[in-house]
């Protein structure tokens, strides 16, 4: 346990930022499984929404490092391929 006065409120601060990364994480998974659940319907009109909506959220977390950026590249990608080949 922290014994120093600065370490205690490191260890304030580090809980405080860990529940706040991890309900942003939350909310890129869930915009996530929103996409994928509009491609498992087959509606082509929804899926593109749903994605639309996905991206900037997706990319929000990458600019504020709760995910890597390479990560929120490679779901955005793998999202987009799935929805045109339901629009094709």
């Amino acid at each position: 346990m922290a014994n120093s006065p600065q370490a205690r409120k490191r260890a304030r601060q580090a809980e405080k930022r860990r529940s706040h990364n991890a309900s942003l994480r939350s909310l890129v998974r869930t915009q996530i499984k929103k996409v994928v659940a509009a491609i498992g319907t087959g509606d082509a009109a929804k899926a593109k929404e749903a994605y639309a909506s996905a991206v900037p959220v997706i990319d929000r977390m990458a600019d504020k490092g709760i995910i890597h950026k390479n990560k929120a590249a490679r779901h955005k990608s793998r999202l987009n391929a799935k929805v045109k080949a339901l629009a094709a």
